[in-house]
């Protein structure tokens, strides 16, 4: 859950509300929602039966055999990793500065250097034991539950807080334009609940992962769904939502209309204390992922060396978190969130979730600690719901998706020649 709410929400609350512009947004909010919910049934079973470091890596290799399509798949995983894995830090750490920008204007130069520094000290937090991380983890979600506990709060008490739920249907109409920008808001609604699978990413380090692992997600996505809601209806019964679809800073702008100036910087503070909490669980699940396949012989095996005294995958934090600062330097927001999405929807969610449905032709039910209801139709629904998400993102990050996919064919052919003897 603390990887879950990070900037994202309160970045991308505005963009969704002017994107479906009218108070119906909110169903924006539920599509997220279900497809994370769809969508953990597949990675629940998967992460119940292979309970290892690498979450995906693991999965597909199983799924598609390991002798064969599996390593292509594995292989394509890690790839894409070590390029969309960097680019979700780097998308944090740039959301990170915007917001401080709320309490300290930044020029282009200043708000690199704060992206950079924020990344940096996420690398030195990690950088020790995961019972350590899991204590730091804990004050983080308290962050959490009393910034969306304040905003909550604040609407309910001070705004109009049902006036948004009986007018969500207000001048909606089911046709072809609505489906279509429902899509596209859905993609930065979906943006901002991504994260409920990272605990599969530490499936070597879960107790008892057969009943945890689903139990995390589950609850996580339910528990957030719940929260996101309540804040976007908190939102926009204080400030209507013409207005909030304008407004850069709008959690900010809420507090100020509440509580007045110094409210409003506190509040941002908190907002900048939950983004880097989220970065900070990140970095640690997908430090996992090029571990896990260099110490199966897959990549390169500097990898898989751990910390002679913490006993965790020291060089993969480093290469995450170095290339990750590199992109922070880069990147604009506004340019990763779509490209996040198009590049691990193809292998990893529509991947693996196929992948499922091949595994559960060829092995028996025991074989599955976790059995999702109505077996197969929860797979199918993901797939759909994920390639609609996928075209939402726009033609040329479905091409640019695909591209790297196949340089990534390229170079696993290439590699498998070479090793060749």
């Amino acid at each position: 859950m603390t990887d879950m709410v990070g900037i994202g929400p309160f970045i991308t609350l505005p963009m969704v509300i002017a994107m479906m512009n009218g108070p119906y947004f909110l169903y924006a909010w539920l599509v997220g929602a279900l497809l994370s919910m769809v969508d953990a049934m597949v990675w629940s079973e998967l992460g119940a039966a292979f309970p290892k470091a690498g979450g995906s890596y693991n999965f597909l290799k199983e799924t598609y055999g390991s002798p064969g399509a599996g390593k292509l798949m594995s292989f394509l995983f890690v790839w894409q990793t070590m390029i969309q894995a960097p680019l979700v830090i780097a998308s944090a750490a740039i959301g990170f500065a915007y917001y401080f920008s709320y309490l300290v204007p930044l020029s282009p130069i200043g708000s690199k250097l704060v992206s950079g520094s924020v990344v940096i000290a996420v690398i030195l937090l990690l950088y020790r034991r995961i019972e350590t991380i899991g204590k730091i983890s804990v004050i983080m979600w308290g962050a959490v539950l009393i910034t969306l506990g304040w905003i909550i709060g604040g609407g309910l008490f001070y705004g109009h807080f049902t006036a948004p739920i009986r007018h969500i249907n207000d001048g909606i109409h089911v046709n072809y334009a609505f489906m279509t920008a429902i899509g596209f808001a859905s993609v930065k609604s979906v943006y901002s609940y991504l994260g409920y699978y990272n605990v599969c990413h530490l499936g070597g380090e879960i107790v008892n992962p057969s009943k945890n692992i689903p139990r995390s997600m589950f609850l996580s996505i339910a528990g957030i769904a719940v929260l996101y809601l309540m804040m976007n209806i908190s939102v926009v019964s204080v400030i209507p939502w013409q207005q909030a679809k304008d407004s850069p800073f709008v959690i900010s702008a809420f507090m100020q209309e509440l509580a007045g100036p110094l409210a409003a910087k506190l509040i941002t503070c908190l907002v900048l204390l939950v983004a880097f909490a989220s970065l900070f669980s990140a970095t640690l699940g997908y430090s996992r992922i090029p571990y896990a396949a260099a110490v199966d012989g897959s990549f390169f095996k500097s990898f898989a060396k751990l910390h002679p005294k913490g006993g965790f995958p020291y060089v993969s934090l480093l290469f995450i978190g170095s290339v990750a600062f590199v992109f922070s330097l880069l990147f604009r927001l506004s340019d990763v969130i779509s490209a996040i999405l198009a590049m691990r929807i193809m292998v990893q969610f529509i991947g693996q979730a196929i992948g499922l449905l091949l595994l559960r032709k060829k092995r028996a039910k025991d074989d599955f600690p976790y059995k999702m209801p109505f077996f197969p139709w929860p797979v199918y629904l993901a797939i759909a719901l994920w390639a609609g998400i996928l075209w939402s993102t726009g033609l040329p990050m479905v091409i640019g998706g695909l591209a790297t996919a196949l340089l990534g064919m390229v170079v696993y052919f290439i590699k498998s020649k070479l090793a060749k003897p």
